[in-house]
């Protein structure tokens, strides 16, 4: 793989961060041994890695959590230039950035179809581990879609066995075509330092983020309208769906696309564009990364057949107003709300709003 590296590690970058943390209030002793509070400015200086995805106009592509509350960024390039990142924006829901270097002769890496992925594929993670830039280590996929760990807002990633280290963050993750496939994001470890199982989020999520943020500075999640669940094997016998993948449709909210398109409650939501869905955060982050107004194609199993659906995608700010609109319910004396004022993104107890 020597000669695919080759090709590749020179669109992987070294970033360096700095800035202040908020003041803290500390009690010291002063020559006459008494106390008193003083007002302190920490400092912060952290490393991470990121990708060249634009050699026109110098995009980077990195972690949110990398270059976050950060003053000063200072990116190195593998021939050892160095010079001042600007911050474009950030998505911290999906810990997805992009910044921007002045620099001629870049090298900008090819995206590669991360939904193409299987376990089994190998790979390799470049980045700067601890800071030694142009680190490469290599491995397997070791599982796809991995969700509900709390690490972020919307979760579908890559679990791989090559070892990343604090300071991978934010570097590339490659097939053997050389193909951006993910972004290096974190570790689950007893402590500090690899034990082979690392993250990464997928190049197809990390496309769609950029493209927002490089267009508009940030990311304009549209939302549907409906509250999904995963089909379990009760449920699937129950709704006669035993051989049918997707997510279950629990609740659909007033006043939103979904409720025009024609969606109900038990409607099992297979496919959205074209992509088969198998879970309701699949179907959930599908969706988020649609920009407002989009067009949504939904395909759909409803008693016993396929429908289709033609929606799009909404503003939720606009949901939300309507949400607070809608006139209270009251009864016995308590004051009841429909789950559908839930932010977009939160969970209960299994449910997804989307």
């Amino acid at each position: 793989i020597a000669p695919m590296l080759k090709n590749v590690m020179p669109t992987v970058v070294n970033i360096a961060v700095r800035g202040d943390l908020p003041p803290v209030n500390v009690p010291i002793l002063d020559g006459k041994k008494r106390r008193r509070n003083v007002d302190i400015n920490p400092r912060f200086e952290d490393l991470g890695s990121g990708v060249i995805v634009d050699t026109e106009h110098g995009y980077i592509l990195t972690n949110a959590h990398v270059i976050k509350d950060a003053q000063a960024i200072t990116v190195t390039l593998s021939d050892g230039r160095s010079m001042i990142g600007k911050v474009i924006g950030y998505d911290a829901p999906s810990d997805i950035a992009v910044i921007q270097i002045k620099a001629p002769r870049l090298k900008a890496i090819q995206f590669g179809d991360s939904d193409k992925l299987q376990t089994g594929d190998f790979v390799c993670a470049i980045g700067s581990p601890f800071g030694l830039q142009q680190t490469v280590t290599s491995g397997m996929v070791s599982a796809i879609e991995r969700s509900g760990l709390g690490i972020e807002g919307y979760e579908n990633f890559i679990q791989i066995d090559a070892p990343i280290n604090p300071g991978n963050s934010g570097g590339a993750l490659v097939n053997m075509k050389g193909e951006l496939i993910g972004i290096n994001t974190a570790i689950i470890a007893p402590a500090p330092g690899s034990v082979g199982v690392g993250l990464a989020i997928p190049s197809a999520m990390a496309k769609d983020v950029t493209d927002q943020i490089i267009k508009y500075g940030k990311v304009k999640r549209g939302v549907l309208g409906v509250m999904v669940q995963n089909l379990s094997p009760a449920l699937s016998e129950a709704l006669n769906a035993q051989n049918i993948e997707g997510a279950l449709v629990t609740q659909v909210m007033g006043g939103t696309p979904a409720m025009a398109a024609g969606i109900h409650p038990k409607d099992i939501i297979t496919q959205v564009t074209g992509k088969p869905m198998h879970s309701a955060t699949q179907v959930r982050n599908t969706i988020s990364l649609r920009p407002i107004g989009t067009e949504l194609n939904l395909k759909i199993w409803r008693d016993g057949k396929f429908i289709d659906i033609k929606t799009s995608a909404a503003d939720p700010e606009k949901l939300k107003k309507i949400a607070q609109d809608t006139p209270k319910q009251l009864l016995s004396g308590l004051e009841l709300r429909s789950f559908s004022q839930l932010a977009d993104g939160q969970q209960f107890d299994g449910v997804e709003a989307l």
